[in-house]
This record gives structure tokens, C-alpha cells and sequence, in this order.
């Protein structure tokens, strides 16, 4: 079962790493999709972690090097856009951006999903406390 699938992820922040297992395990067919896209480095060289724990939220993907998260939405999310709301407002105001997918654009629209993303990473900025990447300076 995906995020979101069972009412809702906002949950208390002691339960959120063995329920991020859990969700790991349980991928919805659009998500698989999108992490095998991401898994291992395969968009600009960025490291991203699915179903991570983020403060009280469990997100689908984050890169936490460009303080990126995508979501990946089904059906369910048409009724819940307040909560969607307030959840990205919550993770913006915690200095990440947030994308959203639909399932539908996730399995029809691979190579359009994956500019987005792209374009979206070079929007971010990665956290000032960083080194730059691979020792190189930054231009």
C-alpha cells in the first residue's frame, strides 16, 4: 500500500522509520516505475531515498542534497487536496520543494516525468553546508 493509501501518512515521528519499511516493501506500480528511474544515481547523479521520513510525513522520494520530494498520486488524491495542502505547505516551510506526479503521468509519461524532474533539480539549490560535489568548485 502506497502513501496515502490508508486515510492519510501523518503519523508520530516515533513510528515513522519502521512504518517507511513497511511502505518500502508495499510500492504502488507508478512508484516502482519512478524509483527504478531514480534508484542508483540515474538522474543527474542524485541520490534519492523512497518512502523516507520527513519530520511527521512519510514522502515517496526525496533527495535530501537539493531538498527535492516528489510525489507520486493515484485516484485518492483528488479528495484529499486540503490535506495535500497543508502537507506541502508544511514540508516548503522546512526549506524543501515538492513535485507532484499522477500515477497516470508516472507510467505513460516516463521521459516528460524525468525532464521534470531534471528541471526541478536544477531549480533547487543544495544546502549551503554541503561540499561541493565531488570536490570539484563549484562555478
Amino acid at each position: 500500500m502506497g502513501e496515502g493509501q490508508d486515510g492519510g501518512d501523518r503519523i508520530p515521528e516515533s513510528d515513522n522509520l519502521a512504518r517507511a519499511r513497511k511502505l518500502r516493501g508495499n510500492l504502488t506500480d507508478a512508484e516502482q516505475v519512478l524509483w527504478n528511474a531514480l534508484r542508483n544515481r540515474q538522474i543527474s547523479g542524485r541520490r534519492f531515498r523512497r518512502q523516507a521520513p520527513i519530520g511527521p510525513f512519510i514522502v515517496d522520494f526525496v533527495c535530501f542534497e537539493n531538498k527535492l520530494v516528489i510525489e507520486v498520486d493515484g485516484g485518492q488524491h483528488a479528495q484529499n487536496e486540503h490535506y495535500d495542502a497543508k502537507r506541502t505547505a508544511w514540508l516548503e516551510s522546512e526549506g524543501f520543494k515538492v513535485i507532484r506526479f499522477w500515477n497516470n503521468q508516472v507510467l505513460v509519461e516516463k521521459e516528460a516525468v524525468k525532464d521534470s524532474i531534471l528541471e526541478a533539480l536544477g531549480e533547487a539549490h543544495p544546502h549551503p553546508d554541503l561540499p561541493p560535489s565531488r570536490g570539484k568548485e563549484l562555478l
